[in-house]
């Protein structure tokens, strides 16, 4: 609720109250929400290194909280925020001094900072609840980032329809004073649960473990690698047993890297590494591809609060003397999120299972695939739309004036529908997959790769948007992103979305074919205690009897 109690209605707010323009408002929004899902991995790093979960996310809620103290201040203070302008056209109003977009900026990364020690520990720390051991544990947990999800849209369904048409009909500083104070009764009910939760303590860097098997590896490029992978590097079963971490296999892929458990005389970790630091790092390395594919995603989800809130600015939102706030369309969005995630875990998974005998239903990559099918679907449908909408302008002479089109707003509804279903197929399972094929050790790190991709997709929306604005405006060319919507062509941007999501799902298909998932803990385990049974029976054979 806080954090989309904010980024609903920010541009809205950068637009009325800080004068700016399309396309600077759109690129300030998409890089904040950037920074808030790049800042993750530092996050994850600290918790996974040096804090541990709990306590990284203690602290970053701290900081987190005063991020929204400081932003609830910043647009109560008459002084903090330029005089009110009515103009239409914003660039004839007074912009905003140095210093209040200084406590403004400033509020919202303080945010960003504390966001980056909670989204990615939070839900690590609820699926760490669940025990891979237990038959009962284990079966609850594929059923708990359908959940995770379910809550975390919950709370945006109240953003988006409660916070936003108070943000516009009641002011700024109850519609940010509220989730500011429920940000602070949520932090107290995590605290309340702190005897309860089962806490996993830190395992080092997993950063520099990654990087002593790279230059270990490229250190010894000319070794050659064993056929028996027996031959290979790796510390004793025991060593695993008593530290409570899980032994991995060599495997075949990426091969090169197994260089880095041939033994040639040293010891020191820079030149020599263990089979399963090995694999922890090849796990990490084979999850990159797919993370490209999921930028260009991310990036149509970015258009959500930027785009698609500016159209709903343009079109007639009046239901009777109600006027519905353009931002409150992404409570679409999480309806249509929440519902479709019900009917997934509820009758999808189970209609499927009879058919694949897989538990999800289908692989997590083949439910990504579908997501990624809809975001073509979504920006065709937004295309036509937008065309449709540009048509109408034109027709009653509003190209210039920029003057509200007679159009509900609801012809809108489609695309924000669409999205709903495509987070319930992609987002759902985008951090399921990073988390569940992330080494034990690396849970965080694995967790905020998904907060990764959301980030890079908001900062590949600013690139797409200021490239696209500056290319079609050159040479005296009238630009498809203008400050007036009715005399841009949205509908030329988004149609290039749609060729951009072809190529990106060719190349999913692609990488998604190549990819080898890692074989489950429990299973591994198995392995490890039969092994050890093994290895205490040929030890009890070699005491000698006296």
């Amino acid at each position: 609720m806080a954090y989309y109690g904010i980024s609903s209605n920010l541009v809205l707010y950068m637009t009325k109250k800080l004068h700016q323009g399309t396309v600077k408002s759109s690129n300030n929004v998409t890089n904040w929400v950037g920074t808030i899902w790049i800042t993750p991995v530092l996050g994850a790093y600290i918790a996974d290194a040096h804090l541990g979960r709990y306590w990284t996310f203690i602290v970053a809620s701290a900081i987190y909280l005063a991020g929204m103290l400081v932003l609830t201040m910043a647009v109560s203070l008459p002084g903090l925020r330029p005089p009110h302008c009515s103009e239409a056209n914003v660039d004839n109003c007074k912009k905003a001094s140095t210093l209040q977009l200084a406590v403004f900026f400033g509020a919202l990364y303080t945010l960003a900072i504390g966001t980056g020690g909670t989204k990615p520990n939070i839900s690590t720390i609820g699926a760490d609840q669940f025990d891979d051991f237990h038959p009962k544990e284990k079966a609850h947990k594929l059923s708990f980032f359908n959940w995770w999800m379910f809550s975390i849209f919950f709370g945006t369904l109240f953003a988006n329809t409660i916070l936003v048409y108070i943000q516009d009909n009641v002011g700024w500083a109850l519609g940010y004073g509220l989730p500011t104070v429920g940000l602070a009764i949520s932090i107290g009910i995590f605290l309340a649960g702190t005897r309860y939760y089962r806490h996993r303590v830190p395992a080092g860097s997993p950063f520099t473990r990654m990087a002593r098997v790279i230059v270990a590896a490229v250190r010894k490029w000319r070794v050659r690698v064993p056929s028996d992978a027996k031959e290979l590097y790796e510390l004793d079963l025991h060593e695993y047993a008593k530290n409570g971490k899980f032994r991995i296999d060599s495997t075949p892929t990426l091969r090169f890297l197994n260089k880095a458990c041939v033994q040639t005389g040293t010891t020191s970790p820079w030149k020599l590494c263990s089979v399963t630091q090995v694999e922890e790092t090849k796990q990490m390395l084979r999850m990159i591809p797919i993370l490209i594919a999921t930028f260009v995603p991310s990036c149509m989800m970015a258009q959500i609060n930027t785009l698609f809130v500016k159209q709903g600015t343009t079109l007639d939102r009046s239901i009777g003397s109600f006027k519905i706030p353009a931002a409150s369309l992404s409570g679409f969005v999480t309806i249509s999120m929440l519902v479709s995630v019900v009917l997934y875990d509820r009758f999808f998974v189970k209609i499927m299972q009879r058919w694949t005998k897989n538990p999800r239903g289908v692989s997590l990559l083949c439910r990504m695939g579908i997501g990624l099918v809809l975001h073509i679907v979504i920006m065709t449908v937004a295309s036509f739309t937008e065309k449709w909408r540009l048509r109408v302008a034109r027709e009653h002479n509003l190209v210039e004036s920029g003057g509200q089109i007679p159009m509900t707003i609801f012809i809108l509804l489609p695309q924000f529908l669409l999205m709903g279903t495509a987070d319930a197929f992609l987002e759902v399972a985008k951090i399921e997959f990073f988390y569940d094929q992330a080494p034990e050790s690396m849970k965080s790190l694995g967790t905020s790769y998904s907060m990764t991709t959301l980030g890079v997709g908001n900062f590949l929306s600013s690139f797409c948007l200021s490239t696209v604005a500056d290319i079609t405006e050159r040479h005296g060319h009238h630009g498809w992103i203008l400050n007036n919507l009715n005399a841009s062509h949205l509908d030329y941007y988004y149609a290039f979305f749609v060729v951009l999501n072809v190529l990106n799902f060719a190349f999913f298909l692609f990488v998604a074919k190549l990819y080898v998932y890692r074989a489950e803990v429990s299973d591994s385990m198995v392995v490890l205690k039969e092994e050890l049974k093994g290895l205490e029976k040929v030890h009890n054979q070699e005491v000698p009897v006296t």
